[in-house]
């Protein structure tokens, strides 16, 4: 009989790509990971991964088994969100993976709800940009991320998560008070071509909707300063460093001297943020109450 936790340690690799990257997500050891997948070929009777130069890599046999193994951790999820429903459900702790802005925005609200609401729920508050955040939770160290669509996250189908849309935003043009666009009512991407610009780091989510904005102008920005903390892309801005794009929200509370914010001119670019669980575990009784309280947030 094949072990769930040994489909989640073949998840894991098929994830990361190499043993040790899997084993240090799952909290073990390389060796323990590698006896584990031995284990499972031995109980399916198929070799299921191939090591190369450049990682691990599933053989077809372990495709197979991948897609099966989607379908039935997702259906152990739901086994224990009905088991804990059973039995109340109504204390306990859920851990909730956050990038800063949306903290702020939705998580920390969400929290303000959830005490009057649900006072028995626990909340645990982890910083972590959506790239960092997806993963955490398919690899159970979170419960829930507080994501930002990009370039090579999961989609919204993907049978390992389930997505719950929070909000979308807009990013708006911030350049120095003295730049020549400084009097524009909106700010047309393609008149920044030639520009310094100031922007998050690559694998940062924001990177890629900054990026993709210029490249459907037709340009690539040249990013001379990078910065996770839009608080320092502005205050780079303002020392005539570049020009940026930033969420319309993490400009609240920013100080905004030395700098003009304005709307892009045309179809501004937008990053859509979305709650994210490990699949079937969305009706969780402990869970559910946090989604739906992320959700008025958001709304309201």
């Amino acid at each position: 009989m094949i072990e769930a936790r040994r489909l989640h340690i073949l998840r894991a690799v098929a994830d990361h790509r190499t043993v040790t990257a899997a084993a240090a997500a799952l909290y073990l050891t390389p060796s323990a990971v590698s006896q584990q997948l031995a284990a499972l070929e031995q109980e399916t009777g198929h070799r299921l991964v191939e090591r190369g130069a450049k990682g691990v890599r599933l053989t077809p046999a372990g495709e197979i088994l991948l897609s099966h193994t989607n379908a039935v951790l997702a259906q152990l999820e739901r086994a224990e969100a009905e088991l804990a429903a059973y039995g109340s459900g109504e204390a306990g702790t859920v851990t909730v993976a956050s990038f800063a802005t949306g903290i702020a925005l939705v998580v920390a609200p969400a929290l303000a709800r959830l005490a009057a609401s649900a006072p028995g729920i626990r909340i645990r508050v982890q910083d972590a940009e959506g790239d960092a955040s997806l993963p955490m939770v398919l690899d159970r160290q979170v419960d829930v991320a507080v994501a930002v669509e990009y370039r090579g996250a999961p989609p919204a189908d993907d049978p390992r998560l389930t997505h719950v849309f929070l909000y979308a935003e807009p990013f708006d043009a911030v350049v120095p008070v003295a730049h020549r666009l400084a009097g524009a009512e909106e700010v047309p991407l393609a008149e920044l071509a030639k520009d310094t610009w100031i922007g998050p780091y690559p694998g940062n989510p924001c990177h890629d909707v900054v990026v993709l904005a210029c490249e459907s102008a037709g340009f690539q920005p040249r990013l001379a300063h990078s910065s996770d903390d839009f608080r320092a892309v502005v205050s780079l801005a303002a020392a005539d460093a570049g020009v940026a794009l930033v969420p319309r929200s993490a400009l609240h509370g920013t100080d905004l001297t030395g700098v003009v914010v304005r709307p892009v001119d045309g179809v501004a670019p937008t990053r859509r943020v979305f709650a994210a669980v490990r699949r079937g575990a969305e009706e969780h009784p402990l869970i559910r109450p946090v989604l739906d309280a992320l959700g008025e947030a958001a709304r309201a």
